[in-house]
């Protein structure tokens, strides 16, 4: 019998890392030293009283369903740190608990579009944001950003991208793959914007707290609390307090937003795990203190890796200021991304992410959350292979 797939599926594109990925692990199975800089999460361990508080819930019985948004007692905690580092006040209904910030995002999209609506998307953009509007049958609307530019979105190129089918703009502040961070003035301009178009922003905040140079993270829901009801702020604890396999993130948005998610939810996964759900109130009512120390960590991590970086005349780059990513022009190369990525495997044995799946095939990204040592030999491979070649 022929499989017969949906029409929908067909449309969402393979992941063109997978063959890397895959090559990468049979290498290291085989004993081979590869270095991989193209890890998306902290090589970090989850912080112990986080892991203490799961195991106690796993003890007490606490095994069984939960509400499909999330128990009580995370939402509290939810709303009280978005208060706290938003200034902006939530009731529990309004948050909806998921299992991770990537789910948080697929539900918002389906419920948000009707076929045909379209979501403008800055390039470079993490990748599973085009396949999720497709998935929702909405159609992306890419905006290409220049590292000329530090890889930000202007208000006149938003401008430009609207018509009227425009129902989302996404927002990713830090960036995943370029690290940049928009600053209050460039966040305020596209506000603007905002204010004058009829249109949703959901504003991907999950490397919040790993900003670098003593920059700040602004979120569009402090800048605009009129717009509050048309902001959906998502956010997760993935990559903050190492906890990537974990799957728990969340939304805050509009009361009827939330509803509408949250019923959806209660039809797919039903409620994120319950004893995980334990682990990230003990996550945001914990100490901070090793969320600081870890932001240091990759602060020096990334003034480590451009430092090397410079010593490659075919790469350059525009310093990244926050997440754990550094995002590299390898025009200079004379190859296209996937084909650098697979080269610099085979022969130079060393992993990365070519920039093709995030819009931009003349880029490669290097995760830096790598010990510093892995850092200084895997970017001496790539000076050494580059210089040959």
């Amino acid at each position: 019998m022929t499989v017969q797939l949906s029409d929908r599926i067909k449309q969402v594109q393979p992941s063109l890392t997978l063959g890397i990925t895959a090559k990468a692990k049979q290498l290291k199975a085989e004993g081979i030293h590869v270095i991989s800089f193209g890890a998306g999460e902290p090589d970090f361990d989850t912080p112990e009283h986080i892991k203490e508080a799961t195991i106690q819930s796993l003890k007490s019985g606490f095994t069984k369903y939960t509400p499909a948004s999330g128990i009580p007692e995370l939402k509290k905690v939810i709303c009280d740190k978005i208060k706290a580092d938003q200034g902006v006040e939530y009731a529990s209904d309004q948050i909806v608990v998921s299992c991770g910030a990537k789910h948080t995002l697929y539900n918002i999209f389906q419920v948000l579009l009707n076929p045909g609506d379209e979501v403008i998307i800055p390039s470079p953009f993490w990748l599973s944001y085009p396949e999720m509007v497709t998935l929702a049958e909405g159609k992306s609307v890419i905006v290409p950003t220049t590292a000329a530019n530090h890889y930000l979105m202007s208000p006149e190129a938003l401008t430009k991208a609207i018509t009227k089918k425009t129902k989302v703009l996404v927002l990713n502040s830090p960036s995943n793959p370029t690290g940049m961070v928009y600053s209050k003035e460039k966040l305020q301009a596209l506000l603007e914007v905002a204010r004058k178009h009829h249109f949703y922003i959901i504003s991907d905040e999950i490397y919040e707290k790993l900003i670098f140079d003593g920059l700040e993270h602004i979120s569009p829901v402090t800048l605009a609390p009129d717009l509050k009801d048309r902001i959906l702020l998502v956010n997760g604890f993935s990559k903050v307090y190492a906890m990537t396999g974990w799957r728990l993130g969340y939304v805050a948005a509009a009361k009827e937003l939330s509803k509408a998610i949250g019923n959806l939810q209660s039809h797919s996964t039903s409620n994120p795990t319950s004893f995980v759900q334990q682990g990230g109130v003990a996550a945001l009512q914990g100490s901070q203190e090793e969320v600081e120390k870890r932001r240091q960590v990759f602060e020096k991590r990334r003034d480590l890796i451009c430092q090397e970086i410079d010593k490659v005349k075919k790469l350059s780059y525009v310093k990244p200021q926050g997440a754990f990513y550094i995002f590299c022009d390898i025009e200079k190369t004379g190859y296209d991304s996937m084909t650098l990525s697979e080269k610099l495997l085979d022969e130079a044995r060393v992993a990365v992410v070519p920039g093709v799946v995030f819009g931009d095939d003349k880029t490669i990204r290097l995760s830096f959350a790598l010990s510093e040592k892995d850092i200084v030999e895997g970017i001496k491979r790539i000076g050494d292979w580059l210089a040959k070649n």
